[in-house]
């Protein structure tokens, strides 16, 4: 299972990197693996401002359908447009182009209360 150290994590599975005062985010590789074969992505559409813990989206895989929830508070600035036509880049690679979200924090305080790699590793029993 793959955790990279540079990111941060949250209790329901989805990882948050900083770019400047952008966060980036999308779902582990753990969560990905938990949902099996991705097979639909839908998210809520930029411009949409969102409280931390909000629901931004759901992930439709064989399996089941999850929902994802966002890391920070802010405005939801981009979209992957991979995601629609190729929901699967989620399974290959959830830490690069299966990213979902891009969003202009509104405080970035609250990073701090995210997870570090080692303490998200703890968390899944890696």
């Amino acid at each position: 299972m793959n955790i990279p150290d540079t990111l941060r994590y949250t209790r329901n599975h989805e990882w948050l990197r900083l770019e400047g005062d952008v966060a980036v985010v999308g779902i582990t590789d753990f969560a990905q693996g938990e949902l099996g074969d991705v097979v639909f992505v839908e998210l809520e559409p930029a411009g949409s401002d969102l409280q931390r813990d909000a629901v931004f989206g759901t992930v439709e895989a064989v399996k089941t359908v999850s929902e994802v929830f966002l890391p920070v508070s802010g405005t939801i600035e981009s979209v992957n447009p991979d995601l629609e036509a190729n929901p699967e880049i989620v399974n290959e690679e959830p830490y690069g182009r299966g990213w979902m979200v891009r969003v202009r924090m509104s405080d970035p305080s609250e990073i701090e209360d995210l997870l570090s790699a080692a303490a998200y590793a703890d968390l899944v029993g890696a």
